[in-house]
């Protein structure tokens, strides 16, 4: 991409300590899009549990049951191929996105950034601009500066305890989480098992570190999307860029004027200043660039300031920038990834559409292939295992299809199921030796809803000797 001026050496490049990056907060129409896709996606996330859909909270991951709820669909674990293929859209999609407009998802949408910029803003609130966090930061202690601290720390504590229940409340429920409630020694506490209980200390503690402690060290050192992201760019990559050849040299001038010898970039550090990760975006693409545009919208207002031409810090890619080249949007390898959503996102739509919310599994009995009764009869037993994979309680009516002279034999005319419940129902099968043509007689469960809407099946096999 564009090189760094001259003699610049970057300050990250002779530095090896860390310093905590204190940002401008600034204004833009960039940023505008920023903050609303943030709070949409905050919002969503501390909404989404209290929701409620047939009665119940519309997404829970009941783990313990093994119940997973999503508005009206159920999944159990051996709809794995459900949560493997959201998992497969979602990694696509952001590889493809990723192409397109490069690191857009760590600048907009990525939890990591919404969390650090609502902790840099207590920060903000408590002490002041980046100027007087500067300050305070290497100014001695004080009662002041300590009771400021202190109200940071316990603001930042609360905001990690609400994202660690709501976390929790995807998984235990939103009316355990906050309903259930002990007394001891004469306080209010919550009564909760243990896995709850280390499940909260854990994302309140990872919650806390990542926003108020390791902030842009996650980004740049951790997280392997920031590593692996930039293999996929290539020369039609949309990218934060500095124009170089525009704005060097640098340097600082009179308002209103332009000295011939310096290019439009006034040396203000304004794209400095309110970088999330403390870069210097003129020094070119480097991997800390999460591109949130910040640098971009501080120098258009600077550039309004001064009299200049917006854009010399802009969106664009590098076949435009450096090669001074229409950029090529629409590429292969942008149609191989849109080709290869279109047919996930149509499997998965075609196998949840033509799925019933009923399933039947048969096992034989193990001990004993085959027995005789005292009528002479030749008798396989066998567990049938029905469950009702619907969000509502159903009876269910067990039948068979076999040959003539085989019949089911079971104490139960019907199986009430509620909502996600499972029943495993021995059952026996009793022929005729003399109706028995084969050594493996193919048998298959029925499995019927009593109002007809759903129907199930499985093949099995009846064990016995060839009659002669």
């Amino acid at each position: 991409m564009s090189a760094p001026s001259a003699n610049r050496i970057p300050v990250h490049d002779v530095d090896a300590t860390k310093k905590r990056i204190h940002p401008r907060f600034t204004d833009g129409f960039y940023q505008r899009i920023r903050l609303f896709s943030m709070y949409f996606l905050l919002a969503l996330f501390l909404i989404l549990p209290w929701i409620k859909y047939d009665g119940r909270q519309a997404i829970w991951f009941d783990v313990p049951s093994q119940h997973y709820y999503i508005f009206g669909l159920t999944l159990f674990p051996q709809d794995f191929f459900f949560i493997a293929a959201f998992f497969m859209i979602a990694a696509f999609t952001l590889f493809m996105v990723t192409v397109y407009a490069g690191r857009v998802w760590c600048g907009y949408a990525c939890p990591q950034t919404i969390w650090v910029h609502l902790f840099q803003h207590v920060e903000k609130w408590v002490i002041g601009d980046r100027n007087k966090r500067i300050k305070f930061d290497i100014e001695p202690n004080s009662a002041s500066k300590i009771a400021k601290k202190l109200l940071i720390y316990f603001i930042w504590f609360l905001m990690a305890l609400i994202t660690a229940s709501t976390f929790v409340s995807y998984v235990a429920g939103t009316k355990f989480i906050y309903g259930s409630w002990q007394t001891l020694g004469g306080f209010p506490i919550p009564d909760w098992p243990t896995w709850i209980w280390v499940s909260m200390f854990i994302f309140t503690f990872a919650t806390y570190a990542n926003a108020a402690y390791m902030r842009e060290f996650m980004c740049i050192h951790i997280c392997p999307y920031g590593r692996f992201q930039s293999v996929m760019f290539d020369k039609d990559t949309l990218i934060v860029s500095y124009n170089y050849n525009r704005g060097e040299p640098r340097g600082a001038r009179k308002k209103g004027t332009h000295p011939d010898n310096l290019g439009d970039c006034v040396e203000c550090t304004m794209c400095v200043q309110v970088c999330p990760t403390g870069i210097d975006i003129r020094d070119g693409l480097q991997v800390e660039c999460i591109q949130c545009a910040a640098c971009l919208d501080a120098c258009n207002e600077i550039m309004d300031k001064v009299g200049y031409p917006r854009g010399l810090i802009r969106y664009t890619t590098e076949r435009q920038l450096v090669e001074k080249e229409k950029s090529r949007y629409l590429r292969p390898k942008l149609f191989a990834y849109l080709l290869l959503l279109t047919v996930l996102i149509s499997v998965v739509a075609y196998s949840l559409i033509e799925r019933v919310p009923l399933q039947i599994d048969v096992r034989g009995d193990r001990n004993q292939l085959s027995s005789t009764n005292t009528e002479g009869q030749i008798v396989n037993s066998y567990v049938i295992k029905v469950t009702n994979k619907t969000q509502k309680s159903n009876d269910y009516v067990l039948t068979i299809t076999a040959p003539k002279g085989f019949n089911l034999m079971t104490r139960f005319k019907s199986i009430p199921l509620d909502a996600g419940e499972s029943y495993d129902m021995p059952v026996s099968i009793a022929a005729d030796p003399k109706v028995i043509t084969q050594s493996e007689t193919p048998i298959t469960f029925n499995v019927d809803s009593k109002d007809g809407s759903y129907h199930a099946s499985k093949t099995n096999v009846f064990t016995s000797q060839i009659t002669k």
